[in-house]
């Protein structure tokens, strides 16, 4: 039986504690937030700030949060260790919880692989009596955290659904990714397509597959026939569902610059791309000040479409939302900054800097192609 609401908590195997002092079991009375991470992931940066933000608004409730690192890409526990300790001091230097290494993974195996839970960041909210009143994204835990301290929702039917529906789909998704990693490494990609299409079947809402699904078809297999009609379903439900996440996937499979899509019928694409790009500016307008990460995708369509100047516009928006509140590890933001700098010198035909990093523009970028488009988009 899976690990899951009322279970209760496994036991906390740490290697080494980076900050706090150890923990070794849950004290009656307290709530524990057990949080699983790595330096790697992108989302468990904003969650780890957040975490800080609960401990000090909570701690007088008897709150405790445990950041648990059983992630760390490193060829030894020494090395993942001053690894994790330089990120910490460098991100995280208001740290105000327990932070532990977990580098043999034993807590992974009794806490993620026991709850059938597949990413992170990944948040364990042990109750006052030692049994888990909640796991899944750290997202959640402003609306949930309140409740689990007054005692309204392990009991609730709305935490027991949550639950089991959290369950059942970590139940179909597991035995996926088991058979889904060997053959996208072997670079299978009909045993890979057959493996997605089996989890689309099953998962229809899982963006991740979906978006798998079409980029298996257009940009692994080249199978327009099938992949065009997968992909035109894709964008139709991402406008419906009027999610940037989902639209921002689809319009990176259509403008994504890595993507080679010379072979993709331009009129289809084009097509595509024009009404993901205006729900997209809809949804999260750019005066609004929120910069959504497919913006360098809608900027791409605009550069193709001929508009140079609203291309240039997204690309130096997206560049200025790096320095906002949410910190972001300074290798990624590099690589970041220096594709969007160069992609910026390429829509200006000039060299282009931002900060202290310029780029020049690069012989052969792919020019507008607005051109190739069908008469009705040229209107």
């Amino acid at each position: 039986m899976a690990l899951g609401l009322e279970s209760p908590a496994p036991p906390i195997k740490v290697e080494y504690w980076l900050r706090g002092q150890p923990v070794t079991s849950f004290q009656p009375g307290k709530v524990y937030i057990v949080e699983f991470w790595a330096t790697w992931c992108a989302p468990c940066v904003p969650a780890l700030s957040d975490l800080v933000q609960l401990q000090e608004k909570y701690a007088d409730s008897g709150v405790e949060v445990l950041g648990i690192a059983a992630h760390e890409r490193a060829q030894t526990a020494d090395e993942a260790r001053s690894k994790l300790d330089a990120w910490l001091t460098e991100k995280l230097p208001n740290l105000n919880y327990r932070v532990g290494l977990d580098y043999t993974r034993d807590m992974h195996k009794l806490w993620m692989d026991s709850s059938v839970s597949v990413g992170i960041p990944t948040s364990f909210v042990v109750d006052r009596d030692g049994h888990i009143a909640f796991i899944g994204s750290p997202t959640q835990l402003d609306d949930v955290l309140p409740k689990i301290l007054t005692g309204s929702w392990r009991v609730s039917d709305e935490a027991k659904a949550a639950d089991a529906k959290r369950i059942a789909e970590g139940e179909r998704t597991m035995p996926i990714f088991a058979k889904l990693a060997p053959a996208m490494k072997a670079q299978d990609w009909a045993k890979a397509l057959s493996v997605v299409e089996e989890a689309v079947a099953a998962l229809p809402d899982d963006v991740n597959f979906r978006v798998l699904h079409a980029d298996l078809l257009l940009h692994k297999m080249h199978d327009l026939q099938a992949g065009l009609p997968v992909m035109r379903q894709l964008v139709r439900d991402a406008v419906n569902k009027k999610s940037v996440l989902w639209m921002g996937a689809a319009m990176s499979q259509l403008f994504d610059p890595a993507n080679d899509n010379s072979h993709l019928p331009q009129a289809d694409r084009f097509a595509m791309g024009k009404e993901l790009s205006e729900h997209i500016l809809a949804v999260n307008p750019p005066q609004r000040g929120e910069v959504p990460k497919s913006y360098p995708a809608v900027a791409q369509y605009y550069y193709e479409s001929g508009d140079k100047d609203r291309a240039i516009e997204l690309i130096e928006l997206t560049l200025k939302s790096l320095d906002g509140p949410a910190p972001i590890p300074d290798k990624p933001k590099q690589r970041v900054m220096s594709v969007l700098v160069q992609t910026l010198a390429n829509y200006k035909g000039q060299k282009a800097c931002y900060g202290s990093l310029c780029a020049t523009p690069q012989p052969g970028v792919l020019q507008s192609t607005k051109a190739q488009a069908s008469p009705e988009e040229k209107r």
